[in-house]
């Protein structure tokens, strides 16, 4: 059963920084582009970096380029997104899925993100 489990999300204040992870299971995660994406309410989920399978290749909505950095660790079957200088747009919950969806409409329980000071 495909299953991600994201971690890492909490309070910040404004410029401070936190890591996600997404452990990624029942699935042959290493030829999978991956993606992490946020949502908040009201509004559609939204992508805001992805990788390739060998972790060279990573694209960032240009909203957060210069301050998320996107990785993946294959032996690991997990997902990272360093995030630094946060700003309250960046508050959301934060999901990670597979390019395409390994197991369709599944999504994860997500990992909140609230950046306030």
């Amino acid at each position: 059963q495909v299953q991600f489990v994201e971690s890492g999300g909490g309070l910040v204040q404004p410029g401070g920084s936190l890591r996600l992870s997404c452990a990624a299971s029942g699935f042959n995660f290493n030829i999978y582009f991956m993606r992490w994406y946020r949502q908040t309410p009201g509004k559609e989920r939204e992508m805001v970096a992805g990788v390739n399978t060998s972790n060279r290749s990573v694209i960032y909505l240009d909203s957060v380029k210069g301050r998320f950095t996107m990785s993946r660790d294959n032996d690991k079957n997990t997902v990272y997104l360093q995030m630094n200088d946060l700003k309250p747009e960046d508050t959301a919950v934060y999901y990670c899925n597979g390019v395409p969806p390994p197991r369709e409409q599944y999504w994860g329980q997500g990992t909140q993100v609230t950046v306030s000071s």
